[in-house]
């Protein structure tokens, strides 16, 4: 009885694992307790003043929700929004397919649990697909960056990234210093040890297309 009694014990003192993220934060205008690129869970309160402005990205059902004032309660797919205005509209993103990295999960307290590496980074098979001509990276720290083809033949894009030009230390937008890749070509990123596969959608927007839909992370 008392090893069962301490079992129980020691189980509730064990942390409550953090929700898996559903969401990310493309711009947040205000005192909010939320920040751009930031990463928020099912049941999540933000309170926006009157002239507060949010905007949220969903992971899943791609929707992307441009919320003034009020209170804000992030769902699984959309919010709920009590007090003031959301305005929604449908992104292309590759919903459902989107993975937290190790750095990006310790931001969010998520604990991830990851899967045996695909092949697809090595027979060149796409892992994903991005709906903008111009990715944003998840690099953490900068460095060198190699963005191949590998459906056809053509010049590797290769090019080093000083910390110092990530936004918040992590992330660089290829849509700022006008690097575009071709639309339905299918590209292999490599940068810090790491490589993906990914597509280009052949109908990808350019330039500052919404963040959801051409975010990579390694």
């Amino acid at each position: 009885m008392r090893r069962i009694l301490a079992i129980a014990f020691s189980l509730l003192a064990l942390p409550a694992l953090a929700a898996d993220p559903v969401a990310i934060v493309e711009d947040a205008k205000g005192k909010l307790d939320v920040d751009f690129m930031d990463y928020v869970e099912a049941g999540r309160v933000v309170k926006l003043g009157a002239g507060d402005e949010l905007v949220l990205s969903y992971l899943r059902s791609c929707w992307r929700e441009t919320i003034k004032g009020g209170t804000v309660t992030v769902g699984a797919e959309q919010s709920s929004v009590a007090g003031g205005t959301v305005r929604r509209e449908k992104t292309p993103c590759d919903g459902g397919k989107m993975r937290l990295s190790s750095d990006q999960a310790a931001k969010s307290g998520v604990m991830v649990f990851r899967a045996p590496p695909k092949p697809g980074a090595a027979s060149g098979a796409p892992e994903m697909t991005i709906y903008g001509l111009s990715p944003v990276l998840d690099i953490k720290g900068g460095g060198h960056v190699t963005i191949a083809r590998v459906d056809q033949p053509g010049e590797p894009m290769a090019f080093d990234v000083p910390a110092q030009q990530l936004t918040r230390g992590t992330f660089y937008d290829l849509a700022k210093s006008n690097r575009a890749l071709a639309a339905g070509g299918v590209y292999r990123l490599s940068a810090g040890g790491k490589q993906i596969v990914f597509k280009v959608d052949p109908e990808a927007r350019p330039g500052m297309a919404p963040l959801v839909g051409r975010l990579i992370r390694l």
